[in-house]
């Protein structure tokens, strides 16, 4: 059974940091894409970062600069450093898995909250 269990959310006020974690587990993590996507409240799920087999990465504009996506393919996890942080950054953030040759993700985590204050 795919598991993916994202932790490391909370409550920061802005410009601060926090760094989002995801342990994936029943899958063969290094086969797969691997992104994080955020849900603010009242709005639609949106790809905030993404990291291919191969560790090359895309970040949406919104973060470019202030979050960073690695993965460490022996441990099985996937990390989001977040800096600089804006109210707007304020959402659930999920951790998801695609093998490369889908238009969709596969596997999607529970989610893990991340609020800023102004």
């Amino acid at each position: 059974q795919v598991q993916l269990v994202e932790s490391g959310g909370g409550s920061v006020q802005a410009g601060g940091s926090l760094r989002l974690f995801c342990a994936a587990s029943g899958l063969t993590f290094s086969a797969y894409s691997m992104a994080w996507f955020r849900q603010p409240p009242g709005k639609e799920r949106e790809r905030v970062a993404h990291i291919s087999r191969d560790g090359s990465t895309v970040y949406a504009d919104s973060v470019q600069g202030r979050f960073t996506i690695s993965r460490d393919n022996a441990e099985h996890t996937l990390s989001l450093q977040m800096n600089s942080l804006k109210p707007e950054d304020t959402a659930t953030y999920y951790c998801a898995a695609r093998v490369p040759w889908s238009a969709e993700v596969n596997f999607w985590g529970q989610g893990t909250q991340v609020t800023v204050s102004s």
